[in-house]
């Protein structure tokens, strides 16, 4: 499979990129916006990304920014620049369907802090990206999923699966995601893209329907760590509308990508040879290779148990989950999907008991991780243990022991812990596909991670390879 060239076009310049272009008065927020409106014209009755567009509030935004920076008002590197929003988070100006179909002409009086906070920093919104239903594993029956634009056959993610299509595809020049089981990670490893899972708190998530509070994040999903330095400095921060948000000031992460001394990296080859494919071990190693290149210690460490975490995970999130519905479920479960009502049902049913163990493992568990970390600075994970999954595949995601393992090993878990991580293109399969390496770091730690992804994409070029031409995509193969 050929790619387009790194220099093919507007369409895929990183976001700093562009923010210059703009800033220096040879590209107008308004080019920019009627650009990107006109390649989602020619390309998303495909790749089916966007559940809503804004084409109207988009202009407008894009018309005021020129205006202000005409009179010498200029607001930061996201002035003029052309996002979109996973459509979890609330916009006044559009629906917010989380989804589902209960909720699709769902429209709210006031911004998500995280929207609010990007069109304070001059950011266009152009619309509002697909997602699974409720933000779990499964798209709802009767709303679309969006297609892989490196291959349609080859898996998109779950949940944030627009924001990373659309993100890969020249689409928008970045995107928010949500990560509560892996959903920032696994769609920006299955399209080539940078995700950054922030740590709990870190972000606020007033105005975004929760699929598990306690292990819900909100985070920028783009074509580079340094793009995604700049959408986070705009986003964190401490919001007294989320009594959750952290109060830690926010550094300027975008300011700090120049790494102070060597990390060291722990890697568990152990736990990656009982549970990762063969595809997604020779890339860690690869990856790891790159690291010591770069004057990085890379160490054998023992993980806490992840597995055991991870299988956890489904439990705690089903509890959240059923309480994040109950005024809609079971009251109106006929409108639900298979995968989010099993959720639900599996929540519904647990005891007191029960989940009180769950939580008992869970603290345990992260005060292990905290520990691993004293004596680490990131650890080494895949984005998705398996390499690069068809739709196939997954479709016995919850019937094959060995490949929910894979899949959810080094992605749940992080999540319980609260921990930051950076999803990193780091190769491709055979078949052209894409493969990322995870970076983990400790609490509030997202400065070291945004600057170890800058370095690492320094020194490889994985990120600045692009899809084919999305003009040729074809329908997906059914399963006969």
């Amino acid at each position: 499979m050929s790619t387009t060239s790194t220099n093919s076009g507007l369409e895929f310049r990183e976001l700093h990129e562009v923010s210059e272009l703009i800033r220096s008065g040879r590209l107008s927020s308004r080019e920019a916006t009627q650009a990107m409106f006109d390649r989602i014209g020619e390309l998303d009755s495909h790749l089916l990304s966007y559940a809503t567009l804004m084409r109207e509030t988009a202009l407008a935004e894009a018309d005021e920014r020129d205006a202000r920076l005409a009179r010498g008002d200029w607001l930061g590197p996201l002035h003029g620049v052309p996002l979109a929003i996973k459509d979890l988070a609330f916009t006044h100006d559009a629906p917010t369907g989380g989804g589902t179909t209960i909720y699709a002409d769902f429209r709210p009086d006031f911004d998500a802090t995280v929207v609010a906070r990007l069109r304070a920093a001059g950011a266009v919104i152009l619309g509002k990206l697909r997602l699974t239903e409720g933000a779990f594993t499964g798209h709802h029956p009767d709303l679309p999923t969006p297609v892989n634009p490196w291959d349609p056959n080859t898996w998109s993610g779950v949940s944030s699966s627009g924001s990373g299509v659309a993100t890969a595809a020249g689409l928008c020049y970045g995107s928010l995601g949500s990560d509560t089981g892996g959903s920032i990670r696994y769609p920006s490893a299955a399209n080539g893209i940078t995700g950054l899972k922030p740590t709990w708190g870190r972000v606020s998530r007033h105005g975004i329907f929760p699929l598990a509070a306690s292990l819900d994040h909100i985070g920028p999903m783009t074509r580079s760590a340094r793009d995604a330095a700049i959408i986070l400095e705009a986003i964190a921060g401490h919001d007294s509308n989320d009594p959750t948000s952290a109060l830690e000031p926010v550094p300027r992460y975008s300011r700090e990508l120049s790494l102070d001394r060597a990390p060291v990296v722990g890697f568990d080859r152990e736990l990656a040879a009982a549970h990762f494919d063969d595809v997604t071990n020779e890339m860690l190693e690869s990856t790891a290779e790159v690291l010591v290149g770069l004057g990085w210690r890379v160490l054998d460490v023992r993980t806490p148990d992840l597995p055991a975490a991870a299988a956890d995970w489904t439990a705690l999130c089903g509890v959240e989950t059923a309480g994040a519905h109950v005024e809609t479920y079971p009251a109106r479960s006929a409108e639900y999907g298979p995968d989010l009502a099993g959720l639900i049902e599996i929540g519904r049913g647990l005891s007191a008991v029960d989940y009180h163990e769950l939580l008992e493992s869970r603290r345990a568990f992260t005060g292990r991780m905290r520990s691993l970390m004293n004596d680490i600075d990131l650890l080494l994970l895949p984005g998705i243990g398996v390499g690069s999954p068809t739709i196939t595949q997954m479709e016995s995601f919850g019937s094959d022991p060995e490949l929910f393992n894979a899949v959810t090993i080094p992605t749940g878990p992080i999540d319980s812990c609260g921990m930051p991580s950076i999803t990193l293109p780091a190769g491709f399969t055979d078949r052209g596909t894409p493969l990322a390496a995870q970076l983990v770091a400790g609490d509030f730690e997202e400065s070291l991670l945004l600057a170890a992804g800058h370095s690492f994409q320094q020194a490889t070029d994985f990120h600045r390879q692009h899809p084919p031409d999305h003009r040729r995509v074809v329908e997906p193969e059914t399963v006969q």
